[in-house]
C-alpha cells in the first residue's frame, strides 16, 4: 500500500479554475465518498481551501488510482479534460509525504508561512476520522504532518516571513509612492496573501484601502475585517482611476491589468506603483515601462528576501521537513518488516512448543523442573538464532530493496504468507487529533 496525492492549486492554476473546482463544506463528504469507492483505494482525506484541492489516498495501484481521483476533480470544472490536466499534480508514496509535511509547515502557501494552513490539514484529518475515510496509514501520515507544521513554527519564525516579505516591498514603494499613510491602496484578490496585505496596509494608516476581487462576497468579507472598501474585478478600470499603490495578489490566468488600463487610469499623470505578489503575476510587466509607473514583483524581491532573516527561515524550515520526511520513511520502512519478524517469531515458538510435546511424550517421567529447564533452555537456543536475522533486516530495512530483505527472510524460513498478512498494526483511525 501507498500514498497518492491528486490536486490543484494557487500554483499551477488560476483562481478562477480554483473557484470552480473547490467543493463546499458540506459537499466534501461527498468528494470522500466518490473517492473512496474506487476499486483501489482504501483511505481518503481531502484538503479544500480556497488557494488547493487536494485528495490524499492510500492505494494499492498507482495508475488506475491516479486516473480516478484526476477524474474526480476534471469532472467538478465541466470543461474538456485536456485542458484541465495540465493545472493538476501528482505525488506518490515519498513524494506524497515530503508534500504534505511542506504543505503543514507552510512552504506551499501563496503566503509563506501563513498558519491557517495547519488548521486545515488538521481539518481534514478530523473529517476523515469523522467520516471514516481515514484509517492507520493516513492517521499517522496526518499526525506526523501536523507534528512537523508545529515544529516548524516552535523552531523557526516562518509565520513571520509572509509580513516581512510584505513590508520589504511596501519599504520599496514607499521610496516612489510617498508615505503608506498618504496613499490609496488597491487590493487586487481576497485570499490569505490579500489578507495580509490588507492587514498589513491598514496597520500602516493607509488613507483608503479598496479590496477588488471576482467574487463580491469574499471581496466584502475581507474588507469588513479593516474597514476598507469591496468592488469586483469587472470594476476594476475606475478602481485603479482611484489608487495611488497597487498590490496584486489575484494569481489570475494571464494578466487582469494591462499597460493600456493603467495608461488610461493615469489621466492625471501622477504616480502610481504596482506591488505584483501573484503566482501567476496579475500586473503586466509592460506597466513597469510607462513614465511615472513602478512595478515591482516577487523576482524584485527574491534577492533581498534571501539574504534577510525570513529568507534564512525558509531555508532552516526546508531542512527540518526534510529531516523529518526522511525520519518517517526510515521508521516505516522498519515497520514494514514487522510482520515478517513477528510471523518468524511466532514460528519459532509453535516449533519449541511441538517439540516439547513431543519430548513429553517420549519422557513421561520427567519432572515438572527438569521439563522447564529445558524449555528454558530449547528457548534460549531459538532466540539466540534469530536475534542475529531480526535484528539485520530492521538495519537494512533503511537501504535499498528493504522489501526484498523481508521476503528474503520469509523465503529461507518458509514462512506462510497468510500468516505475515495476519500480524496487523494497531487501529489509529480514531486517534485524536492534535490540537
Amino acid at each position: 500500500m501507498s500514498v497518492l496525492v491528486v490536486g490543484i492549486s494557487h500554483n499551477t492554476a488560476p483562481v478562477a479554475l480554483l473557484e470552480q473546482i473547490a467543493p463546499r463544506e458540506s459537499t466534501v463528504p461527498k468528494l470522500v465518498a466518490q473517492a473512496l469507492g474506487f476499486e483501489h483505494v482504501t483511505e481518503v482525506a481531502v484538503i479544500s481551501t480556497c488557494n488547493r484541492v487536494e485528495i490524499y489516498a492510500e492505494v494499492d495501484r498507482f495508475h488506475g488510482s491516479v486516473e480516478e481521483l484526476s477524474r474526480l476533480l476534471v469532472e467538478r470544472v465541466g470543461g474538456p479534460t485536456a485542458a484541465m490536466l495540465p493545472h493538476l499534480y501528482v505525488h506518490y508514496d515519498d513524494g506524497a509525504i515530503s508534500h504534505l509535511f511542506q504543505v503543514a509547515a507552510g512552504l506551499d502557501s501563496m503566503a509563506i508561512g501563513e498558519g491557517q494552513i495547519l488548521g486545515q490539514t488538521r481539518d481534514a484529518l478530523r473529517q476523515g476520522q469523522e467520516l471514516g475515510s481515514v484509517g492507520s496509514a493516513l492517521n499517522v501520515l496526518f499526525q506526523q504532518a501536523l507534528r512537523v507544521g508545529k515544529r516548524a513554527r516552535a523552531e523557526t519564525d516562518i509565520d513571520r516571513v509572509a509580513p516581512t516579505l510584505v513590508g520589504a516591498a511596501l519599504e520599496r514603494c514607499a521610496e516612489h509612492t510617498g508615505p503608506l499613510d498618504q496613499a490609496r491602496v488597491l487590493i487586487l484578490g481576497a485570499g490569505s496573501m490579500a489578507g495580509l496585505a490588507t492587514a498589513t496596509v491598514t496597520r500602516g494608516g493607509a488613507t483608503r484601502v479598496t479590496v477588488a476581487n471576482r467574487s463580491i462576497e469574499r471581496a466584502s468579507r475581507l474588507a469588513a475585517e479593516y474597514d476598507a472598501e469591496a468592488t469586483t474585478l469587472s470594476d476594476l478600470p475606475a478602481a485603479l482611476a482611484q489608487a495611488d499603490l497597487v498590490l496584486a495578489c489575484a494569481g489570475a490566468t494571464g494578466v487582469l491589468v494591462t499597460r493600456e488600463m493603467v495608461e488610461a487610469a493615469r489621466a492625471d499623470g501622477r504616480p502610481m506603483t504596482f506591488l505584483d505578489l501573484a503566482v501567476p503575476h496579475d500586473v503586466d510587466h509592460a506597466v513597469g515601462e510607462i513614465p511615472g509607473v513602478v512595478r515591482i514583483d516577487l523576482a524584485d524581491l527574491a534577492d533581498e528576501l534571501h539574504a534577510s532573516p525570513a529568507g534564512r527561515e525558509v531555508e532552516e524550515v526546508r531542512r527540518i521537513v526534510t529531516q523529518e520526511v526522511s525520519a518517517f520513511l526510515s521508521a516505516r520502512r522498519q515497520a514494514s518488516v514487522t510482520p515478517t519478524v513477528v510471523a518468524l517469531r511466532t514460528m519459532a515458538t509453535s516449533v519449541v512448543e511441538a517439540e516439547m510435546a513431543r519430548l513429553a511424550g517420549r519422557l513421561p517421567e520427567l519432572d515438572d523442573a527438569s521439563r522447564e529447564e529445558i524449555l528454558q533452555a530449547v528457548r534460549r537456543v531459538a532466540d539466540k538464532l534469530l536475534h542475529e536475522p531480526t535484528v539485520r533486516v530492521r538495519e537494512l530495512a533503511n537501504e535499498a530493496g528493504a522489501v526484498s530483505y523481508a521476503a528474503a527472510l520469509a523465503e529461507l524460513f518458509a514462512l506462510d504468507p497468510e500468516a505475515v498478512d495476519a500480524v496487523t498494526r494497531p487501529d489509529l483511525s480514531a486517534g485524536e487529533v492534535p490540537s
